[in-house]
């Protein structure tokens, strides 16, 4: 994967982990949990592409 490529897929996942940590800090009832798995399950998938992505690198 291009450096660029890796970068632009940094950022968007910073942004997902901001939206996560946004939604986590809101009282139990007002939490749109489908919303929520959603954007855990794709920022679990990005950290983990970007973590394979770097030790390739390696």
């Amino acid at each position: 994967m291009s450096k660029e490529i890796t970068f632009i897929l940094v950022i968007v996942s910073m942004a997902i982990w901001v939206t996560v940590s946004r939604e986590a800090v809101k009282p139990s009832k007002e939490i749109d949990w489908r919303k929520m798995i959603t954007l855990l399950s794709v920022g679990s998938l990005s950290a983990f592409v970007i973590t394979i992505t770097l030790f390739q690198s390696l």
